[in-house]
This record gives C-alpha cells, structure tokens and sequence, in this order.
C-alpha cells in the first residue's frame, strides 16, 4: 500500500483552495499553501454521523474535500495536504500523534505532518480543528509561532513533541516512529466507529477565516431548513434538508 499522490489532480486542489502563487518547494510557499487550505476547506465530520464513513484512498478524498466542496478530519486534511506538498516538490512525513486536552495516554488518532524544506524542518497541520494551527511553525523545541490572537508552542516532554495553544497541549508525538498507510485506516476507523469517539456523538464542522474560528456548535437553530442554509452560507457545505434533519438532534440544546 503507497500514498498514491500522482491520483492527485493538483492543479484542481490549487484551484479549490483558491492558491495562485509560486509553486517551487520553499517556506513561503509552504506557508502560503498551508494558509489557503485553512481557510478554504472546513473541518468537519457530518459523514460519519450520517453513516456514510470515511476513506482515506486518494481518489476519495480529492472527490469529497477538492471536487465535492466538502469538508473533513484531521486524516482527510493532511493526507490531501500531504500529496499535494509532495507534488509540489517538498518532502513529507505523515505522523500520527496522541490527542492530548488535558488528558495522556490516548491513542494515537491524529493525524499530522512534518514538512523538510530548504534545510529546516516545519510542523504542518491543517486539520486539527479546535485551535490548531493556520499555518507552519519551525519544528524545533521551544519554538513559537503567532497569527494575530493566535499563539502555539512546540516542546518536549520525554520522548515526545508536544503542541501547544495557549496554556492547553493539543497533542503529543514521537517523530521518529515510522507510519504506514495501514496505520492511518486503523487510527481512521476508530475515530469513525469507535463508539465513545467525539467524532461519532457530536456534530464538529468549524471554518477558520483571517481573524475568528466560525463554529456551528456556537449557533442554534429551530429547524433543517435553517441549519442547511447556515451551513451553505458560513462553511461552504451544501446538505440535503433530510441531511441536515440528521443531525439536528445531535446539536447543543
């Protein structure tokens, strides 16, 4: 089992993410790739909660998240990301790291990437959702990185790398462990079926823009029809009423 970037139509990913600058393998670039994928695709899990699952084959994600205007989780986001980095010349490696949020010791269920660029290493992650990062930052320990309000550090504790925003550790890694593509279809499953997964109880659909996190569970809403139309005016997302109608019941009261 390979990555399979050359299924990767990336002229279409630069085009979804609304990206017309340089394409050579440098910083800028990879800050400025980073930056538009934020912002122009959501995080979100609706498919799940529909039922519907998620695959992580490269064909499958560029027709969910590039041609299909959806958005999606953490292994949607930086696997796309990752094949299109690599199509653009820059070396990539995919991790999976420990959510933390207070907590130790959980499974390693996130996906994120490490990106080797003009002799320096940077942390990438476009799809951590919550208060992840927007755009790269020098992976080396006691770095910081800030984007307007937004603050990050990257430490050690022991082995691991942990990320940081603010006073909450996000997540935790070792960078040396080797992954595999069947390590990243384990870690999917379970966030996509595991029943006390969050991915699996609650609706998680947020967009980042140039100042503020847009979340729907901040919002409410008394009906389908108005989730749907909330949903295609602030993230993008175009669901059917009957879809919409899903997961209402699944929404904050």
């Amino acid at each position: 089992m390979t990555w399979a970037i050359e299924k990767l139509d990336l002229d279409a990913y630069l085009g979804r993410i609304a990206y017309d600058g340089p394409r050579t393998p440098t910083a800028g670039t990879l800050r400025a790739v980073h930056l538009a994928h934020v912002r122009a695709i959501p995080f979100e899990n609706i498919d799940v909660l529909l039922g519907k699952g998620v695959s992580l084959d490269l064909g499958s994600l560029q027709d969910k998240l590039v041609t299909g205007g959806r958005g999606g989780y953490c292994h949607e986001h930086n696997l796309l990301f990752a094949a299109a980095l690599e199509r653009l010349g820059f070396t990539v490696t995919r991790h999976l790291a420990r959510i933390r949020l207070g907590r130790h010791h959980l499974p390693r269920t996130h996906a994120t990437l490490t990106v080797r660029v003009q002799g320096r290493t940077w942390l990438a992650d476009v799809g951590f959702g919550g208060e992840g990062l927007v755009e790269p930052m020098p992976f080396e320990e006691g770095a910081t990185l800030e984007h307007g309000a937004w603050r990050w550090r990257l430490g050690r504790d022991g082995e691991f790398w942990v990320l940081s925003s603010g006073e909450t550790e996000l997540y935790a890694f070792r960078p040396d462990e080797p992954q595999y593509p069947s390590d990243f279809e384990v870690a999917n499953f379970y966030v996509a079926h595991y029943p006390q997964s969050p991915f699996t109880r609650h609706v998680l659909v947020q967009r980042t823009t140039a100042d503020a996190r847009v979340r729907l569970e901040e919002e409410r809403f008394a009906s389908a029809a108005e989730l749907a139309a909330w949903l295609r005016t602030h993230l993008g997302l175009d669901l059917s009423e009957p879809e919409a109608q899903a997961l209402l019941p699944l929404l904050p009261s």
